[in-house]
């Protein structure tokens, strides 16, 4: 399995690279013979990969990803099947459009959605409920975007503590296999049920790994975030 992690001297601000690695590690654990690639902004985005990951970024880097990322790789990779998580800038700039330096920006479209300037900065812990899931995901939100989305974007779950897209009410969205949300964290080591869920979708069978120290954190942290 090839983990493509893109841009993270970009989209690295939160420390959402810690995605990848939960996700090599988790694969090893269930036998999956993984490997994380770090693509930077200067690279061409590999067509062959199996999960694709973006993370959070300050406005100038956020710009300087998306126009990177133009070139169309990433929609190829969509179409053949990948999976992709994309986390608070990185989420912002699959949209049509999103807000930076004050300007809209236009985005990759591959979610239907928009991002626009929110009435205040959304910072602190949040927990969602996922139905896809069936259970609470715990994160720490930074950003001042609210995100709209359009027909045919599911949200990617309920805002029990926090404000998510912006209004208090969803937080992310979900298309196929894309996944966008303004969970840091990173989210897949607060979330590890969440992790297993994008291996499973990657290698196209379950995915369920025995790993009972992280499900503790994740117990600990959805106990906390109240």
């Amino acid at each position: 399995m090839k983990i493509v992690r893109i841009h993270n001297e970009l989209l690295g601000t939160y420390g959402d690279r810690g995605n990848g690695d939960v996700l090599a590690y988790r694969a090893s654990l269930a036998g999956i013979n993984a490997s994380v690639i770090d693509i930077t902004y200067r690279d061409a985005i590999p067509h062959d990969g199996d999960i694709y990951l973006l993370g959070g970024a300050e406005d100038a880097a956020q710009i300087l990803s998306c126009n990177a990322l133009s070139g169309g790789a990433l929609h190829g990779a969509v179409e053949k099947g990948a999976v992709v998580l994309a986390i608070c800038a990185g989420f912002q700039i699959l949209g049509k459009s999103y807000f930076a330096h004050g300007q809209e920006q236009r985005g990759l479209g591959l979610l239907n959605m928009v991002t626009v300037p929110g009435p205040d900065r959304y910072v602190g812990d949040i927990k969602i409920h996922s139905e896809l899931l069936g259970i609470d995901l715990t994160g720490f939100e930074n950003h001042g975007g609210k995100t709209i989305l359009g027909a045919g974007t599911e949200s990617f779950g309920r805002v029990k503590v926090g404000s998510g897209n912006g209004d208090g009410g969803v937080d992310g969205a979900i298309s196929g296999n894309i996944f966008g949300t303004y969970l840091h964290g990173p989210i897949l080591a607060r979330n590890p049920e969440f992790a297993d869920l994008l291996l499973s979708r990657a290698h196209g069978a379950p995915v369920k790994v025995s790993d009972p120290l992280a499900d503790r954190y994740a117990a600990l942290r959805r106990e906390v975030v109240k």
